[in-house]
């Protein structure tokens, strides 16, 4: 992969951060390489752990007390779980990391202020959960992308 695809991915992955916190650790996570022998199980518990982590967050979210993603400390902990999970895509890819770890940070913060903006939006029009629904499916979506294999 280049050092534009790996940065390019990077930035996607930031951007389904924003939408989605847990996704900057997860998707990569998820999407690693197969275990090793004798590792099957620890790899089986740490993606159940995983997925339960994404999942219990998107039905935290659609509950009427939960805070706005833009009240601190949500901006700066999506921002580093991206940088993180750019980490390891770069990691991965064999590229250096500061330009894909600037990448996930810009994506996460443009994915943090446009999901807010699209909640925002949504919600003025009916019922708050079918736009967190879509942006749910659009955070999975861009995470997808951004981990998959050539």
């Amino acid at each position: 992969m280049t050092a534009r695809g790996v940065v390019a991915r990077c930035f996607v992955l930031g951007v389904a951060t924003g939408g989605r916190g847990s996704m900057g650790l997860a998707a990569p996570l998820l999407a690693g390489p197969p275990p090793e022998p004798g590792s099957a199980q620890r790899v089986r518990v740490r993606r159940w752990v995983l997925l339960l982590g994404v999942v219990g967050e998107m039905v935290i979210d659609k509950l009427p007390t939960t805070p706005s993603r833009l009240n601190a400390p949500g901006p700066a902990l999506r921002v580093a779980n991206a940088v993180a999970g750019a980490a390891i895509l770069a990691r991965r890819a064999g590229s250096p990391l500061p330009l894909p770890a600037l990448a996930g940070a810009a994506g996460a913060l443009a994915g943090t202020w446009t999901g807010a903006a699209w909640r925002g939006w949504a919600d003025a029009r009916g019922p708050d959960w079918p736009g967190a629904l879509l942006e749910d499916a659009a955070s999975v979506g861009l995470a997808a992308l951004a981990v998959r294999s050539r």
